[in-house]
């Protein structure tokens, strides 16, 4: 149902906001299931409670990564010709809205946007980011929606104006996102992205490059060391709301590039021999045995847009940043997802 109840003056106007009520997740559930795997698994997307959300901000400003600063670098280089591909009046559909930074550089850069409408799984997040961003483009429909992106939508039966619904839509899904998805939850994710489109829609997204190992566990295991403690304070939040007793000072960050799997491997690895409980259950971490916290899967040309071709998605244009560090991708719907 559209939320219309915001009164004027108190926070900035949504033409609408609605909570598609998508599943709650069980942090307990899917805690106790990873740590019971043969290989120890935690889920990445309980890393951002806002001290994890805090962090992850200040790992983006660490001189190692690069990815952020190279991918605002590369959109505000390539603004013009996004500005021609799009056309007046385009709708752009942001799953997971982030960085509030790039959307606002590729609606600066579009000719006449006539809408924009951001989501994510968590609603008071999405509707916060989307409230900052009608304070600055007080003239541009915009919409939240509380979604998980991994799940169909209905586009269609979105509550935007007619004037919104003739533009041609751009789903933007910056940030290397996709990397952190194993390939065929990657492909799956971009057969979903796909049944948002219509002919001559896109999916504007972003891909991280293969490159130096050296250069990539710099990025994802930085020299001030905030990275390690991204990964850490899952294991406090682990211990403060699940009950746990896991000792984090037994527990050392490493990330290493496995070019056979061309991706960044991020894990926690055991010091000593631990015994610990977690919502009253007990495990066992012997030395050196590790806990996979997550990974990052780096792509060439060819590999990123082969993988988008098997979900029915045509590579119109790539543009690669320079050193060739980053890329990001045009894609239309053509033909059939294999």
């Amino acid at each position: 149902m559209t939320d219309t109840s915001v009164k004027a003056g108190q926070r900035p106007s949504l033409s609408f906001f609605e909570d598609m009520h998508p599943p709650a997740a069980d942090f307990r559930a899917d805690i106790l299931a990873g740590l019971s795997k043969p290989q120890k698994a935690l889920p990445p997307k309980y890393y951002y409670d806002e001290e994890g959300s805090r962090l992850f901000d200040a790992i983006t400003e660490q001189p190692e990564y690069y990815v952020t600063g190279t991918e605002l670098e590369l959109l505000r280089a390539i603004g013009p010709q996004i500005r021609a591909l799009a056309g007046r009046g385009a709708v752009v559909l942001e799953p997971g809205a982030g960085s509030s930074v790039k959307i606002r550089t590729l609606l600066d850069a579009l000719d006449g946007p006539a809408a924009y409408v951001g989501m994510d799984i968590s609603g008071e997040h999405v509707r916060s980011a989307c409230e900052a961003l009608a304070a600055d483009f007080p003239a541009l429909e915009i919409g939240a929606l509380c979604h998980d992106f991994t799940q169909s939508l209905d586009v269609d039966a979105l509550p935007l104006s007619p004037g919104a619904r003739s533009g041609k839509r751009i789903v933007f899904f910056p940030g290397s996102t996709i990397g952190n998805f194993e390939l065929i939850d990657a492909l799956a994710l971009l057969k979903t992205l796909r049944g948002w489109l219509r002919e001559g829609d896109a999916l504007l997204i972003g891909a991280d490059m293969r490159k130096a190992g050296s250069t990539l566990e710099a990025a994802y295991d930085d020299e001030a060391g905030i990275t390690a403690a991204f990964n850490l304070n899952l294991i406090a939040r682990i211990n403060q709301e699940l009950g746990g007793n896991i000792d984090s000072g037994s527990l050392q960050y490493r990330a290493f590039w496995n070019p056979y799997r061309s991706r960044v491997e991020m894990y926690l690895v055991a010091v000593k021999d631990m015994r610990f409980t977690v919502g009253g259950q007990p495990f066992v971490l012997r030395k050196d045995e590790t806990i996979h916290m997550e990974n990052s899967h780096k792509f060439t040309i060819d590999t990123f847009q082969d993988l988008a071709a098997k979900a029915g998605l045509q590579a119109r244009k790539a543009w690669v940043s320079q050193g060739e560090a980053f890329s990001m991708h045009w894609l239309e719907p053509s033909g059939e997802a294999c």
